[in-house]
């Protein structure tokens, strides 16, 4: 059993202590908050002790959960890994990509396990649509949120939009060749709705929106594809698959089929909506993490991942400081 303990038990922090009582695999020896009201929920809701320190907590544990605001994390995870803690650290890894980038070199020193809580790798549309996307030519994201003062201390690409650019660097494999981005601040003066266009070497393109003062919440990503079009709806986990197919292939299985004639003969569209496996996709990051410390293997949203988005996140925020003459 892994002895882990959780420092910053706010929102958030809550629903991490609440689901790692839940995993077998974790003992969840105490917390670390210096919020009084916060602490005091935790203690008297899920029964568990609450450290006078960071210091004394981490000593008694083989991991450390991060879920503090993103100031901190550089703190408190390389204090851990250099105490020879596995870590688990919510996004983003850090502010600075000077300070994610030191991470990824104390990790390897260490050779401890680390991940960073990119959550809609794990959110069952998302799963259900991976087997259908194998060279995506171009991604369109929008990732929409009513306002909520949670995450207000950072912009709104660390907050909101880094989510759809992990998911994006983890489908396209190659380097990115070219950022573009616009943005603008509302509620204060980092921005609060921001556009970014990325470019990579091998020709593919993605189109991430974001925003935290919006009417309604959608996330949604459209993949497209030579021979098909992929529609992940992460808010309502549904997912939808149109195949391009010539008259010669199968179509069994599929819900819906059309004829479509083109220059180059009769095609079919195929249409599919992939079952959703009904998941808690934080509880499952978190199991996952557990059983990379246990079997000694690779975390599924490794160190260096975390460093990669935010290099690319804070490449994007500097072209909107540019762009948009925000601080």
């Amino acid at each position: 059993m892994i002895k882990i303990g959780v420092i910053g038990v706010g929102h958030l922090g809550k629903v991490h202590v609440k689901l790692l009582k839940e995993i077998p695999e974790f003992e969840l020896v105490g917390f670390y908050d210096h919020d009084e009201l916060n602490s005091s929920v935790v203690v008297n809701d899920y029964g568990v002790k609450r450290y006078p320190s960071f210091e004394e907590l981490v000593n008694d544990v083989d991991a450390i959960d991060i879920v503090t605001p993103a100031s901190s994390h550089y703190e408190y995870a390389s204090k851990s890994i250099r105490k020879s803690k596995h870590v688990f650290i919510e996004k983003p890894i850090s502010l600075s990509s000077e300070d994610a980038k030191k991470l990824v070199s104390l990790s390897n020193e260490a050779n401890i396990k680390g991940q960073v809580g990119q959550v809609e790798r794990f959110n069952p549309a998302f799963i259900a649509a991976k087997p259908f996307i194998k060279h995506p030519l171009f991604i369109e994201c929008q990732r929409l949120a009513q306002f909520n003062t949670r995450g207000m201390d950072v912009s709104v690409v660390l907050d909101v939009m880094i989510h759809d650019i992990d998911l994006v660097l983890s489908l396209i494999n190659s380097p990115v060749k070219r950022i573009h981005a616009n943005g603008m601040a509302v509620i204060d003066k980092v921005s609060d709705v921001a556009n970014a266009r990325i470019e990579f070497d091998n020709g593919s393109v993605a189109n991430i929106t974001a925003s935290r003062i919006a009417m309604n919440n959608k996330r949604e990503m459209q993949i497209f594809q030579t021979d098909s079009y992929v529609n992940i709806d992460f808010l309502n986990r549904k997912t939808e698959v149109i195949s391009l197919l010539n008259h010669h292939k199968p179509i069994n299985g599929s819900e819906y089929n059309t004829e479509l004639m083109s220059k180059t003969g009769k095609n079919i569209l195929k249409f599919e909506s992939p079952m959703i496996l009904e998941t808690n996709a934080l509880k499952t990051e978190l199991e996952l993490f557990a059983d990379a410390i246990i079997n000694n293997g690779s975390t599924p949203v490794t160190i260096e991942d975390g460093h990669y988005a935010l290099n690319i996140a804070n490449k994007i925020n500097d072209k909107i400081k540019i762009t948009s003459h925000l601080k």
